[in-house]
């Protein structure tokens, strides 16, 4: 007798294709949105530049075309010193933190999880504190405010997942507290540091530096850890995408198909922690945009993570790249936090979300 085999279903497969036709589409839209988004911001500011100049500016230092200069100097220095490495700085750290958003709210199961659930900011937020209130760091010269910062964001990973790890296990409700417990307890820890200090513009520093800033970005070293850091971990959580699957599922189904929860979520957590740690470190905490953006990625291509991965980095990087045009030109020449404006961009969306499940 002959073995049955099951046919698959017709619909099955049209479902599919219309999905990854779907994704590939969004892709499509999103990176030339991506592109139009970055040579139209550039030109934002105090001097405005058409988009045509930035566009040849860029084509003349990245690939020597044109190779006639023909453009005003000044806008040259504008374009390529000071506004093209902000803008490519707010990219990377709208991407990273998107798709930090994505993983982490498959490590936990929670829909509300985004990447400061683990308190690594709050670690991140105590070593800036120090660095800036008494001088933590001084060795490193310019570079001492990120380095202490991602020293503390390195400690608050490293304290959270010793809290979390019981037995030689990992779960999602422990870690999720070990993090709400840590961030409290670092944030505190912040809160101290600039009451101690007793310098007014020492704790305006610190505040402004808490709510987010891209002010710092500019051609360096930091700037190249920053990407290989972003876009590491952007391919590995797409190359993961089917493992998250199974865990934003559940332990039982990550089990049945062979894969260890508990581990997969121990390399999920020290890929992630060192991402926020590089992340924060470069622009201060920024809300929201690993909170609200998974969810719009999802609405946009479904669940599956292969699919949520690369759209929800771009979706990061465009949200970021317009939240510091805002943050830059609407009160000039002062500069407001990049957080409060995500902020105000993102509580309408998380309202609307929290409208959704409930009429659900």
């Amino acid at each position: 007798m002959g073995t049955a085999v099951a046919a698959k279903d017709p619909a099955d497969t049209l479902g599919l294709s219309a999905r990854r036709r779907r994704t590939v589409l969004w892709l499509v839209v999103l990176s030339i949105g991506f592109v139009v988004t970055v040579l139209v911001a550039v030109g934002f500011g105090a001097v405005a530049i058409n988009p045509a100049t930035v566009a040849r500016i860029i084509g003349h230092h990245v690939v020597g075309w044109p190779g006639d200069v023909t453009w005003d100097l000044a806008n040259d220095a504008i374009v390529w010193d000071v506004r093209l490495p902000r803008v490519l700085l707010g990219t990377l750290v709208g991407a990273g933190l998107a798709v930090c958003g994505v993983a982490l709210q498959a490590m936990v199961r929670n829909v509300l999880a985004d990447p400061y659930l683990l308190g690594i900011n709050s670690g991140a937020s105590s070593g800036a504190a120090a660095a800036i209130l008494f001088g933590v760091g001084a060795g490193f010269g310019e570079h001492a405010l990120p380095f202490s910062a991602f020293l503390g964001a390195l400690a608050a990973s490293f304290l959270v997942f010793f809290l979390a790890r019981s037995g030689g296990r990992v779960t999602s409700l422990r870690l999720l507290l070990a993090g709400v417990a840590v961030g409290y307890a670092l944030y505190a820890a912040t809160s101290f540091l600039i009451f101690a200090s007793g310098s007014a513009e020492g704790a305006r520093s610190v505040m402004f530096w808490l709510l987010g800033s891209l002010g710092l970005a500019q051609w360096d070293a930091p700037l190249a850890v920053v990407s290989v850091v972003i876009l590491a971990t952007v391919i590995l959580l797409t190359i993961w995408g089917r493992r998250m699957d199974s865990l934003a599922i559940g332990d039982e189904t990550a089990h049945t198909l062979g894969i260890s929860p508990e581990k997969f979520r121990i390399r999920l957590l020290i890929v992630v922690a060192l991402c926020i740690g590089v992340l924060v470190s470069a622009s201060g905490s920024i809300g929201f945009v690993g909170l609200v953006l998974p969810h719009l990625a999802r609405r946009l291509v479904g669940a599956t993570h292969v699919r949520v991965v690369p759209v929800a980095a771009l979706l990061g990087a465009i949200l970021l790249i317009w939240a510091d045009v805002i943050a830059r030109v609407l009160l000039q020449p002062q500069e407001i936090p990049i957080g409060i404006i995500t902020s105000l961009l993102g509580a309408p969306f998380l309202l609307v979300l929290i409208r959704r499940f409930h009429a659900s």
